[in-house]
Order: C-alpha cells, then structure tokens, then sequence
C-alpha cells in the first residue's frame, strides 16, 4: 500500500501537478486503509464507486488549487446528493437526499473528492460516539477508549490518516471535543461564517460546520473552501473572501490573553491542566500577557445548552415521522397515532427520545417562557460577558476538555454526563464564537487538546496563534504503531 496521504498537502499537490501521482492514487490508498482500519467503525456508507469515477476524470483536469483531487471524509449529518445519509440513526437509515449541501458544493467546485460519510452519535445527539445506531467509533490512539463526539467518525479518520480531511459539526463542541480526544486540529467557525445550508438540524440556533484536519496550515485551506455568503441560509453572513493563513507566521509578542477562571477549575484533569499551563508559560515567554478572569454565568452554560439546544432539537425532530420518509414500522397499525408512535419509537434511539421529551416539555404552555426564553437572556449576558473581554483581549484560551478519553461504556447511561463532557466547549456556541482545539500533549498516550478562541469572524487570528503553539510542541501526532490491537 502507498502512503501518498502522509505527505503534506503542499507534497501531495505538487506531485499531482508533476503527474508523479495520479487522483485514483490516492482514492485507493484510502479504501486500502478503511479497509486495513475497519474496526475503528469510522464510516456508515463509502462512496467508493463514485470516488473512483471522479479521480479518473481528474486525470486530464488542470490542478488549479491546493484541494485538488484532495479525499475528504463527510459527517453523517450532511446532506449528499445521493449518497445515504442517515445521522447515525435507524430513523434515516436508507435516505438518499435529493440534493447537496452547500458546503457539498463548495468541496466539489475544488474537486475534492468524497470518501464516505463517517459514523456519528445519532443527530449528533452526544459526545463519546456512543449513541449510534451503527455502534460506537473507536479511538483513533486506544481502541479501548471512547473517540469523543458527535463527529467521532470525522476525527478518527483524520487522526488514523485514512484521509487529511473531513467535515463535521458542532452544536456543543462536536468537533472540538473529538478533535482533542484524536490529538487534530478541529475548528469551529463563528455562526453563520459557513452556510448550514444542507445541514441536518440538532439545534438551529447553535449548529454549525467546520474543518477537521492533522495540521494548521491545513486546516485554514479547507476553511477557505467552504465559506461564503448562502441565500438558502438565511442566518449566513455576508463576508468579502480572505485567507485564512495569511496571518501564520507572524510575531505573538505583545499580544492580550485571556484565562477564563472557569477553564481552569477543579474539575480539570491534572494532566490536562499541566500541559495547558506549559503552552501558557511557552506564551510568557515569548513576550505574550496573559490574564485569568471571570465572566458572567459562564457556570451555567451547560443547563443553558440543556433548555436551548433541546427545545430546538424536538422542534427540528418533529419532521421526522416515517412518512414521507425515514423508517416505517412493519407493525400492524390501527391509526394515525399508532404510526407515529411505532415510526419514531422504533426510529430514534434512548438518547434521543430522551432528549426530545425533554425539548417538548420545555416548549409546552408556559414553560416556554419559564425556562426557554429566560434561558436565552442568560445566554445573552454570557455572549454579552465575551464581547466586553474582546474589548481589551486578543485571544481567550483554555482546555477543551475536561477529562482524557475515558472507556468505552462508561457513562453510557448516565443522561447527564455527555453535557458535562462538553463543559468548556458550550460557552462558545452559546456566544457564536469562532474556537479551535488543537493538540497540546499526550499522556499515557492519549492526546490533549486546548481552545484557541476569538472574536466573531477573526479565525485568522485563530491560526496565527495555533500555528505558533504547533511550531513550539512539534508534537508526533500519528496514531498508527501505537493502536491496541
């Protein structure tokens, strides 16, 4: 088997261009190692005949940008024109869309090309890749240990080099959270930077796209893909195109730093908290200030997340009765509230029913205002907490995660605990932020991850100082080699 796809991606497109290798190179090189890596469960459905027939008439194309011909692997949640896409759920087990999502149709006008649609938690319902129907996805650097979700899959076939790319999302720290457990570079884009457009909903108010990657550098060029104003999105934003690197490299001294105190409290791992404090001192170092501060019921975004992300999540879920599509019980069935029953009570999985009933009851009569337009105003105060900090700071930073990967089964079924996996993620999809994670350490060989977080629409920003802190560690981040077996 070649190993093309463990070169860079400036390597990769300069032997393209140099007709030393050709698309279908390295579409094969990736079913060999999906093959080779099937346990890891990382993919639902491969594109594989469709992959082949596009890299052969990539052949005779120009290489007319860095992306070319470039596999990419796609989060289950993400609509493609003919390819199933099921959200890790019985639900849409055999959906064929009819169409492509916006970010689809950016990846293809680059000739990317698609790989397959990789495992979830179901409707990204989760945050260990334990809830879906397609089983659990293994961790890329210990089989034995969860892989963080709900874009698992996407991090893992980053993190095992089955491709260099993929897309995910996150509405809670989807992709930051397994980012950190798969030791890749995950960014969360500020909301409505890229189009949702084509994306199945969890939570409209929080979702949102974003690149997964094994660097930096790489990890900006697919952003530059997929942005862009989308009149199909009504809550995409009108921005002129830049480049997202075009700050790497650049001098960090004298830039303002900011800790919240929340991200460094006792709930933290020792380990994590010790590589995070040695990036902190790496900064001081280099001329960076930092200062640790507080921030206004930051403490309470997790039972905020809880109220907003799940009334939305029973209402964007209502659609979904086996009807005009989706799973259809075989039961005989008597009327029309039979076959709702049937349809979503055999369709959805346990987390997610509970997470619906629980959005139903915040959205009936009353409680609306009780609990769900109340929450909203605390998250405003919270959203409101950040944009005052970015009045006198460049940056906040803080670990991603609270815990290193823990072991499959455990907590599977605690119904809290996969909120509180996300602790130190959720504050920045409540305020619509942009936020990375990015490999800072491995212990026990199991990565460690930290937040880079900026102001709305600075994401160049973000990698400027991604790529210092990469540059400082020079980490070894493959996997391979160190897999239980």
């Amino acid at each position: 088997m070649t190993n093309y796809l463990d070169l860079s991606l400036i390597e990769i497109n300069n032997k393209l261009k140099n007709r030393e290798i050709k698309p279908i190179d390295l579409v094969m090189e990736c079913f060999s190692k999906i093959e080779n890596n099937e346990d890891l469960n990382c993919f639902i459905t491969l594109n594989k005949e469709e992959a082949i027939k596009k890299a052969l008439e990539l052949e005779n194309k120009e290489v007319d940008n860095i992306l070319f011909a470039i596999p990419i692997a796609i989060k289950d949640n993400i609509i493609t024109k003919g390819l199933k896409t099921t959200c890790g759920s019985n639900m849409l087990n055999n959906f064929i869309p009819t169409y492509d999502a916006y970010v689809i149709n950016k990846i293809n006008n680059c000739n990317m090309i698609v790989i397959g649609k990789t495992n979830m938690d179901e409707f990204a319902m989760g945050s260990s890749n334990q809830t879906s129907y397609f089983g659990c996805v293994l961790n890329a650097w210990n089989k034995s240990k969860v892989s963080g979700g709900s874009s698992g899959g996407s991090a893992v076939s980053v993190s095992s080099r089955i491709v260099p790319f993929a897309l995910g999302s996150d509405t809670g720290g989807s992709i930051r959270q397994p980012s950190a457990f798969n030791g890749i570079v995950g960014l969360k884009p500020t909301y409505g930077r890229v189009s949702r457009y084509g994306l199945v909903s969890f939570a409209s108010s929080l979702d949102q796209i974003g690149p997964m990657s094994r660097n930096v550098l790489e990890n900006s060029m697919l952003l530059n893909c997929i942005v862009g104003k989308d009149n199909n999105d009504l809550t995409s934003c009108e921005k002129d195109s830049e480049d997202f690197s075009r700050l790497i490299g650049e001098d960090i001294k004298g830039i303002k730093i900011a800790i919240p105190n929340f991200y460094v409290n006792d709930n933290i791992n020792e380990d994590i908290k010790s590589n995070f404090n040695n990036v902190v001192n790496i900064l001081k170092n280099k001329g960076v200030n930092v200062d640790y501060v507080d921030i206004d019921y930051i403490e309470y975004s997790v039972p905020l997340y809880q109220i907003i992300a799940l009334a939305e999540a029973s209402s964007n879920l209502a659609r979904f009765d086996g009807i005009r599509y989706g799973y259809c019980t075989d039961k005989k069935i008597n009327n029309a509230d039979e076959l709702y029953k049937y349809n979503r009570g055999e369709g959805f999985g346990e987390e997610v029913k509970r997470r619906i009933m629980i959005g139903s009851y915040v959205l009936s009569g009353d409680n609306v205002q009780e609990y769900y337009y109340k929450a909203l105003s605390i998250r405003k105060i919270i959203s409101d907490g950040f944009s005052n900090l970015f009045k006198n700071y460049d940056y906040i930073i803080g670990p991603t995660t609270t815990t290193l990967p823990y072991n499959i089964g455990e907590g599977q079924n605690d119904a809290v605990k996969s909120f509180f996996d996300d602790l130190l993620t959720i504050p920045v999809n409540m305020a619509g932020l942009p936020a990375m994670s990015l490999p800072i350490g491995i212990n026990n060989n199991l990565p460690i991850g930290m937040q880079i977080i900026c102001n709305k629409f600075e994401e160049a920003k973000i990698y400027k100082l991604a790529s210092f802190i990469e540059k400082e560690l020079n980490l070894n981040l493959d996997p391979r080699g160190d897999l239980n077996e």
